[in-house]
């Protein structure tokens, strides 16, 4: 919001446009509607120096120096990269009451303070507004905290790693808490998006590439380095990571603007009363969280390893589009899985565009089989896309229900996708603890997104193929999929398994007995 009257404040507090009092003070100039003029930022002596001369004119009042530069600065950075809007997201509105939390005394609190304060470029300073925010963190979000403490063995490593690249303070990764409780897919109600919370706008000028299939914005790698060129920009303005953090929630605008109605403070706690509502909770939530998070154990909280961590997946450019719950059903791995490492990806499609080049992250483990199998997954992707009969685009509101009758040959990920929806969506709607669907089941879906709807056929479906032949019988081992199995049998494909022994999902048991026709 700060940024679309930015010039505007440039404007007047370089004295082009002037004042008029109500009573002898008249304009001096009019600046035509809608004119751009080029503003400089003028050295003046002190209105006392000055105040004898004239003491009522308006070209004497004079500017806060340093909040001039800052103008200037970032007026250059506007220009040059043409960013017209900020990143901006509302932290939960935040009371300082004092909160009653004996387990943390207030002497311990500014003890550790001071040790936090030595080891960060952050003024981790106690007062009394701090101390009520961590109390009533530690007293009223337990639970939250600890999962976002789980949720941080993952990102985390992959934080550090970017911001130590552009020699940021790792105590920057305590920011995507406050702006997105750790979830890649978060979108406030004025649209920022992802980890870091980016606008459309600010995420396509810093390379995030925003469109029908893909949302980088929710990539976490992408997002977070373009959350650290911005907040290296920001730093490289205001020369404070207090004020940086302060104007990358509301904008430097913003910011300034406070500083001036301080009378020239530059600590974020002198200017805290005059800066927009959201961004005066914002750095004691920021802070609040780093203490936390550093003080971890000593308020008894756990460090539970996450089922992968970062380090334990890669990625490799897909050749061919290609749908999640393909990739889930030829490497074996769970979809829900899928759709966490691979967030940016809207409708669960990667496209394949020219020019673009988009990747799949799979865990080390499966990704060796997907590369040494990619034509054979390619042709099956395709074949299976193949024998979908043309689609027809319908839309429904947010608020649409319908009642889906489970078909032959149905499985989650294809119903998420006819509706654009998540499998753990349709999960949760009706109350499903696995994968496994039955003929003739009712589902409650809630369309979200525009989905293609299939044409019904006036062609026979054809008849499953019989069990003909020698028939045998495979048992199930670890890290087997319905597609890998299909493989070492020649002319077998994944419906023919599914069809001879009656399954309606991809989910396949260590020890499950499956018959193979070989006939």
């Amino acid at each position: 919001m700060a940024f679309r009257f930015f010039l505007l404040n440039i404007l007047l507090y370089s004295g082009i446009c002037h004042a008029q009092t109500q009573d002898s003070l008249s304009v001096q100039s009019e600046i035509p509607k809608d004119t751009l003029v080029d503003a400089k930022v003028e050295v003046v002596k002190p209105i006392e120096a000055i105040a004898e001369t004239d003491s009522l004119s308006i070209k004497n009042l004079s500017d806060d120096s340093f909040s001039a530069e800052i103008d200037k600065k970032w007026q250059e950075e506007l220009y040059s990269n043409s960013l017209f809007d900020t990143i901006y997201n509302l932290v939960t509105e935040m009371t300082f009451e004092e909160v009653d939390y004996p387990e943390l005394p207030t002497d311990t609190l500014k003890k550790r303070l001071e040790e936090l304060d030595a080891r960060t470029p952050f003024n981790v300073a106690y007062n009394p507004s701090l101390e009520n925010v961590i109390k009533s963190y530690l007293k009223h979000r337990r639970k939250h905290l600890q999962k976002l403490m789980t949720l941080s063995s993952f990102y985390f490593p992959l934080f550090e790693q970017e911001l130590d690249n552009l020699n940021i303070p790792l105590e920057i990764k305590y920011l995507a808490i406050v702006e997105s409780a750790l979830k890649p897919r978060a979108k406030s109600r004025v649209g920022a998006t992802g980890l870091w919370q980016f606008m459309f706008s600010t995420g396509k000028i810093y390379g995030l590439d925003v469109s029908s299939y893909v949302d980088e914005r929710s990539d976490p790698i992408k997002s977070t380095k373009a959350a650290a060129k911005y907040l290296a920009k920001l730093y490289e303005i205001f020369g404070d990571w207090d004020l940086a953090l302060a104007a990358y929630n509301s904008g430097p605008g913003n910011v300034t603007k406070a500083i001036r109605r301080s009378g020239g403070y530059q600590n974020y706690w002198n200017i805290r009363h005059n800066l927009p509502r959201e961004t005066a909770g914002y750095l004691p939530a920021f802070l609040a969280n780093m203490y936390i998070f550093e003080y971890a154990e000593e308020h008894g909280f756990k460090r539970y390893k996450p089922e992968k961590t970062y380090f334990e997946t890669d990625t490799v450019v897909v050749k061919q589009m290609i749908t999640l719950d393909q990739v889930s059903e030829v490497t074996g791995t769970p979809i829900e899985q899928l759709q966490f490492l691979n967030p940016s990806y809207k409708l669960d499609i990667i496209p394949v565009i020219k020019g673009e080049n988009y990747s799949l992250r799979l865990p080390t483990d499966v990704l060796g089989t997907f590369v040494n199998n990619e034509d054979k997954i390619y042709t099956f992707a395709k074949e299976e896309l193949d024998k979908r009969e043309k689609p027809l685009p319908q839309f429904f509101n947010a608020n649409d229900r319908i009642r889906y009758r489970v078909r032959s040959g149905d499985y989650l990920g294809k119903i998420s996708r006819m509706y654009g929806v998540r499998v753990s969506d349709i999960k949760r709607w009706n109350g499903l603890r696995s994968n496994n669907l039955s003929i003739g089941q009712r589902l409650t879906i809630y369309p979200r997104k525009p989905y293609v709807a299939v044409a019904k056929s006036t062609s026979t479906k054809p008849k499953p193929k019989p069990l003909t032949g020698d028939v045998i019988i495979y048992t199930v081992k670890s890290g087997d999929s319905l597609w890998s199995i299909s493989q070492k049998f020649s002319g077998v494909s994944v419906q023919n398994i599914k069809d001879w022994n009656g399954i309606s999902g991809s989910s396949l048991k260590p020890g499950m007995k499956l018959k193979i026709s070989k006939g």
